[in-house]
Formats: C-alpha cells, sequence, structure tokens
C-alpha cells in the first residue's frame, strides 16, 4: 500500500511540475507581448499600431496572441494598469525617513531603466497616455485620479520638518524631482545607451545644504 502511494505521489508531482513549466512559458509569452506592445505604440501610436503589428512583432499568429489577451485595447489598459501600479508601490514608504525614501526611489528607479528597457519605455507610454486623445477612453478614467505629486509633497514636508530636505513649496519640489526622473527615462528610452547621471544628483534638487 505505501508502494502504490509513492507511485502515485510521484505521478502527481511529475504532473505538477510539467504544469508549472507550461505556465512560466505561457508568462514568458505574455511578457513579450507586453513588451511588444509598449514598443509599439510608442513608436506608432495606439491607433497606428495593430494586432497584427503585435503578433508579427513576436513571431506569433493573430489567433494565438488572442489566447493572451483579447483585443489591442486589454493589451493596452494591462501597461497602463502596469504604470499606475508601479509608482503606488513605490510610495508605500515602509517606514523610510524622508530623505532616504527619495535616494533609495531614484537609485531604484535609475538602476531599473538602465537594466531594462521596458521600465524606461513605461514613462514615455504614461507620458503619451496622459497627453494624447488617441488612447481608450478606458485607460484615460485610470489616469484621471492617479497622482503621485500629492502624495510625494507630503513626504517633502515631513522632511522639511526634520531638517534634511530644503525650504520651497512642496508639490514644486515634488515636481522638480519627479520630472528630473521622467527626463532621465525618456531619453534612455529613445536613446539607449545615453550616459545616466547619479542618482544622488537628482535627490540633491530636494535635499537640504
Amino acid at each position: 500500500m505505501k508502494e502504490y502511494y509513492y507511485i502515485e505521489y510521484s505521478f502527481n508531482e511529475m504532473e505538477f511540475n510539467e504544469m508549472t513549466a507550461r505556465e512560466e512559458q505561457k508568462e514568458k509569452r505574455r511578457q513579450e507581448i507586453l513588451f511588444a506592445g509598449l514598443s509599439l505604440f510608442i513608436q506608432k501610436g495606439y491607433s497606428g499600431t495593430t494586432v497584427k503589428d503585435i503578433a508579427g512583432a513576436v513571431g506569433m499568429s493573430v489567433g494565438l496572441l488572442f489566447h493572451y489577451f483579447e483585443s489591442k485595447e486589454e493589451l493596452y489598459i494591462e501597461l497602463i494598469s502596469l504604470g499606475i501600479s508601479g509608482p503606488i508601490s513605490i510610495l508605500e514608504t515602509g517606514g523610510l525617513e524622508p530623505l532616504a525614501f527619495f535616494e533609495t526611489t531614484a537609485e531604484q528607479i535609475l538602476t531599473m531603466i538602465q537594466a531594462n528597457p521596458f521600465f524606461s519605455k513605461m514613462f514615455v507610454l504614461m507620458m503619451q497616455a496622459y497627453s494624447s486623445e488617441d488612447v481608450p477612453q478606458k485607460a484615460k478614467e485610470m489616469l484621471k485620479d492617479f497622482d503621485i505629486y500629492t502624495p510625494t509633497a507630503q513626504i517633502i514636508r515631513d522632511g522639511q520638518e526634520n531638517g534634511t530636505i530644503r525650504s520651497g513649496n512642496p508639490l514644486a519640489l515634488a515636481t522638480a524631482y519627479w520630472c528630473a526622473i521622467q527626463g532621465v527615462a525618456e531619453n534612455q528610452a529613445l536613446t539607449p545607451g545615453w550616459p545616466s547621471p547619479e542618482s544622488e544628483w537628482i535627490v540633491d534638487i530636494i535635499r537640504k545644504r
């Protein structure tokens, strides 16, 4: 009886591992589709990009692509959702002192955009989504209440109170900080390999001297 259960368990474990491998491969292909869509949306705009373009970029048929995303709009919305969730997670400071938050955030973001073009291109996509009418209405609705500046301004106020962040309008300082990062990310996306500034240079915008 013990031998029977051992064989049954081994079979199920093997089946589970095979399923896991299939799921990993599926997720890898999904990520490839997201990156291809991201690159094309930046280059050609939302309306100018077709499902056929995206499928061709990843070497699959349109029919197969629909197994991953039901439509071009669904793919685009997924990218916008990622673009919103990333900054929101960053703002969860985890108890960091204000200046340490800005130092850690700048270092992490600059490291990511240099290591993976997906991250730098996401900055471009989000800016385009804000300024262009050529995007799905659902994306506009998602972005309407998305605000990274106001909560960042509060962190700056906390830093001004403890003497680590320079005086000045907190919202203006938050804007200066994020616009510097935005500019670096966009430049990295459009001109890969261009020298990136040190993260400390960006933090110096708000650091008290």
